[in-house]
């Protein structure tokens, strides 16, 4: 009887203690998640963005003795710009920063500053456009556009910039001219980096939400 009774309670002691770290494997495992998740996140808040970062001196091939730098800072942030027509704005909506400075071999120097407005990625290769809010040789508000290609070590980096060898056009009279560029146009990455590096971390577009 003693032994029926020893067994029993040794049965509910194994049952309890594998209720207890249960219980306690599950408090440790919901605070690892909140701990992961700021408060207040929503999955999109969470989710890995598109982004391109890197600062590189580049060698321009019809300035070849000419100091060119870029330094990029943009992520994207899909349908986050709403404009007449497309209220839920685009999967390439983007923020961030560009910095360029380009002095020649004569020591005269051109600097701008812009805002990132848009960033699309696809594996090693980035586009983006951004509005010049500060220069002293492109006009306040006009937009450009840049490309980026992240080798990851094999090779160079490389980045092409919309006023240096395309985006051009013709008028009426056949004449040519610079046209406006529109979001994430860039052409090719066709300067090569010379000296520091950029990073393409690429993300698929998304669906706009519903």
């Amino acid at each position: 009887m003693f032994r029926t009774i020893r067994t029993a309670r040794s049965a509910r002691t194994a049952r309890s203690t594998r209720t207890a770290v249960a219980a306690a494997l599950g408090a440790l495992a919901l605070t690892a998640v909140t701990a992961a998740a700021p408060a207040g996140a929503t999955p999109t808040e969470t989710t890995a963005a598109a982004r391109v970062n890197g600062s590189a001196r580049i060698h321009y091939a019809p300035s070849p003795n000419d100091d060119i730098r870029f330094t990029i800072d943009a992520e994207g942030v899909p349908y986050t710009h709403p404009v007449p027509g497309l209220p839920t704005g685009l999967p390439t909506d983007a923020r961030g920063t560009v910095h360029f400075s380009h002095r020649t071999a004569s020591g005269d120097l051109r600097e701008a500053d812009a805002t990132v407005d848009c960033l699309a990625t696809g594996g090693p290769v980035a586009t983006l456009s951004a509005v010049i809010t500060k220069s002293n040789g492109i006009p306040a508000g006009e937009r450009i556009g840049l490309s980026i290609y992240d080798a990851h070590g094999h090779g160079r980096d490389r980045l092409g910039f919309s006023w240096g060898v395309a985006n051009m056009d013709l008028d009426k009279d056949g004449n040519p001219y610079q046209p406006v560029v529109g979001t994430c146009m860039a052409p090719a990455p066709f300067a090569p980096v010379t000296r520091g590096t950029f990073t393409v971390h690429s993300v698929e577009l998304t669906d706009a939400p519903s």
